[in-house]
């Protein structure tokens, strides 16, 4: 009963307050070094890209100021996404989306994960998989970070393992890359995998 309790209450309230009050231990205040040398390979600025449950969404900010106009960002919360345009102000108002990333449309090239899978309840990672397969184009990728930690259920975030990562995700995607970050930020290092996944 506790556990669903704490489930129900992931909502936009709880995100809301988490970020009024300042308690955003995830947001390291810049782009994570693994999802920037990411980007730093990229070379098609066509690409549409989005970043779900964003935050504050340095990753949004760090492409667009390099040349990628076609970045989506959505978030459960209004908060983190007025933190983005008020530092991002040319970004389209239309591609800041207050939603919930279930809810939401659209085909995507490029989906960056930061800490977005491990603030879900981990009951809905096979929902997350299959809704990633749905707005990913033919030959997608969806690339970032998860975190290795013991999987609990008094998250966010909530943890997991890499062969539980693997059955999850080799469903609906080609494995390209899941391995343990080797360029994470040193509060993180030894607990990240970094994965490059392509729809199948």
């Amino acid at each position: 009963m506790k556990r669903d309790t704490k489930i129900v209450s992931l909502d936009s309230d709880y995100w809301t307050q988490r970020y009024k009050n300042n308690q955003v231990g995830w947001d390291i205040g810049y782009v994570s070094t693994p999802l920037k040398d990411y980007i730093d390979q990229l070379t098609d600025k066509s690409l549409r890209i989005l970043i779900p449950g964003g935050g504050n969404s340095y990753e949004a900010e760090y492409l667009w100021n390099k040349g990628f106009k076609n970045v989506f960002v959505v978030d459960i919360s209004k908060e983190p996404l007025n933190n983005l345009k008020s530092r991002l102000t040319e970004i389209p108002d239309d591609q800041l989306i207050h939603a919930d990333f279930f809810q939401i449309e659209g085909a995507f090239d490029l989906v960056l994960e930061q800490t977005f899978f491990c603030a879900l309840a981990p009951k809905l990672r096979p929902r997350y998989v299959l809704k990633m397969h749905s707005i990913l184009r033919l030959n997608g990728k969806l690339v970032g970070l998860l975190f290795d930690l013991p999987l609990k259920t008094d998250g966010p975030p909530f943890g997991g393992g890499e062969e539980e990562y693997r059955a999850l995700f080799q469903t609906k995607f080609q494995i390209d890359i899941m391995d343990r970050a080797y360029n994470s930020i040193q509060p993180r290092s030894g607990n990240e995998f970094f994965l490059k996944l392509m729809k199948k």
